[in-house]
């Protein structure tokens, strides 16, 4: 038996070993950290980019969670304003010249897609395509 210390593989995050170890875990998380997990996995699993690897001007697809909607007028304009959060970093997605859009609401799931844009530090989706994920699978 070697007394040099083994490392994990670069890129790979630590899991735990077993079930109870994973149980364990998962009751001694908050459920923020639960949720946002689950929002993790579910961005993997639908093939969309992390929020948090978005960059300035890059064209995206994204999956999240709407968390808050306003109304705030922009130069004079109406303006939707939502935050979308996919478990690692917030998204504000803007519709302007809007209102109201049908669907759109805290705590509904969407797929966005369109170009990002840095704001005052926050990344910004302008007038993006989206889709609005089924309530059943909430």
């Amino acid at each position: 038996m070697s007394a040099v210390p083994r490392f994990e593989k670069p890129g790979r995050a630590a899991k735990p070993s077993g079930r109870f170890r994973r149980m364990l875990d998962r009751l001694a998380s908050s459920r923020e950290d639960l949720e946002s997990e689950e929002l993790q996995e579910d961005t993997h699993a639908s093939g969309c980019t992390r929020i948090s690897e978005c960059t300035d001007r890059q064209i995206v697809k994204v999956t999240g969670t709407l968390r808050t909607v306003t109304l705030r007028p922009r130069a004079g304009v109406p303006a939707l304003e939502a935050e979308l959060f996919d478990g690692t970093a917030p998204l504000d997605v803007v519709w302007l010249g809007r209102r109201s859009i049908v669907g759109i609401e805290p705590g509904r799931k969407l797929i966005a897609s369109g170009r990002v844009a840095m704001s005052h530090g926050r990344r910004v989706l302008f007038n993006p395509k989206y889709e609005l994920r089924p309530l059943g699978k909430e």
